[in-house]
């Protein structure tokens, strides 16, 4: 996928989600993987045409794993000229070596992201952006679907009141498959994750079954997508336009 595609997907999702406002200043949250690299990339050459002018800050959290580098990380952001922040933490090994916790990645998801509000709090941010693209988005309804009991996934945009932020999530339009590609033809440098249960979670297991299902059925997991789109889940039955 070529940046003028990933660019033409992100502004599709914020025209068509009020996503950005004038004078918004946004925190990207980077953990240094594939989708979080694209979403910098995006929203850093959206920021240069977009008609409401707004700013940007990379924050990594580092959750205090021996093995992660942020070389890479800082790199690209010093390349883009996006101010850079690292909040370190000792989530890691609070998770695995004190907590011994079974089924770590609530946890450690509510923690990271609590880290994260609390710096863009700090930086005098008033929006998080998430790099959740489609395939999350339609895994996380299955998950809800199967676990749960209920049709629900991410919004595209969500208030969180107690903080005061709202988090967007601008690559809801982009396959993950688009991500790689992008990935792959502009030689992103991404961190692998040190996370000792990375690929062994339900959201792997997710991951599979929606593509198990559209290879069997081919195209079922674009309506999958529809199906979302056309929901009454909050958050999304406020689009006017789609395809």
């Amino acid at each position: 996928m070529k940046l003028q595609k990933l660019l033409s997907l992100t502004r599709k999702a914020v025209d068509e989600f009020q996503l950005i406002e004038e004078g918004d200043k946004i925190a990207v949250g980077v953990s240094g993987g594939k989708d979080s690299l694209a979403m910098l990339y995006a929203l850093h050459g959206l920021m240069r045409f977009y008609p409401k002018s707004f700013t940007m800050e990379a924050i990594t959290v580092d959750l205090g794993h021996p093995d992660f580098s942020l070389g890479k990380i800082e790199n690209l952001c010093k390349e883009l000229e996006v101010p850079f922040h690292v909040v370190k933490t000792d989530i890691a090994p609070i998770i695995f070596q004190e907590r011994k916790e079974s089924n770590p990645c609530s946890l450690c998801a509510k923690m990271r992201k609590g880290a994260l509000n609390t710096e863009a709090k700090r930086l005098g941010c008033n929006k998080i952006a998430y790099a959740h693209h489609k395939d999350d988005i339609i895994e996380t309804m299955l998950l809800s679907l199967i676990y749960e009991g209920r049709f629900h996934t991410f919004a595209p945009k969500t208030y969180l009141d107690r903080m005061d932020l709202t988090v967007i999530r601008p690559l809801l339009f982009v396959n993950e498959a688009d991500v790689i590609g992008f990935k792959n033809m502009y030689h992103l440098e991404i961190e692998k994750s040190p996370c000792p249960v990375d690929g062994y979670t339900k959201r792997q297991y997710a991951k599979e079954l929606v593509a198990n299902l559209n290879r069997e059925n081919p195209g079922a997991k674009e309506r999958m997508f529809t199906a979302i789109l056309n929901s009454n889940i909050n958050g999304w039955h406020e689009v006017k336009h789609h395809k």
